[in-house]
């Protein structure tokens, strides 16, 4: 097993596009675990969430979040990114990552479809500034 450095982390993050699960604490403690989609701002994770999302609401209780992203083939590789949390509804800014993440994981065909779609009133852009990124490769070898 090798360690990722933080830049081998955020590069694994934006090598390809997979899914990351979010996970959050609800009002009553019981953690919560999501599947996202989502895109790099230098070292800051951008995702977007409906805001009557159960994600929303306990981003909104407690800004704390942590992200795991991880390739299923061996010989494995994760990435767990924790950190705060802040929302925006700025309907340019949302558009625009919308788009951006659409076209990361829908490819660029049907990018704006999907931009339009999740860039409305009622979406919040969210971003995850990092306080701890921890990393490993070669799981198995």
């Amino acid at each position: 097993m090798q360690k990722l450095t933080r830049e081998e982390s955020l590069a694994f993050l934006v090598a390809r596009p997979r899914t990351g699960k979010l996970a959050t604490v609800r009002v009553d403690s019981r953690p919560h675990v999501a599947p996202i989609w989502f895109d790099l701002d230098g070292d800051t994770i951008v995702f977007t969430t409906w805001h009557t999302s159960v994600k929303a609401a306990n981003l909104s209780h407690n800004p704390v979040a942590s992200l795991c992203i991880d390739d299923e083939q061996p010989p494995y590789t994760y990435v767990i990114v924790e950190g705060s949390v802040t929302f925006s509804d700025d309907l340019t800014d949302l558009r625009h990552w919308a788009t951006r993440i659409a076209g990361r994981y829908m490819g660029d065909d049907q990018a704006e479809l999907f931009g339009q779609r999740n860039g409305v009133p009622g979406e919040l852009l969210c971003r995850l500034t990092p306080t701890r990124i921890i990393g490993h490769s070669r799981i198995t070898d």
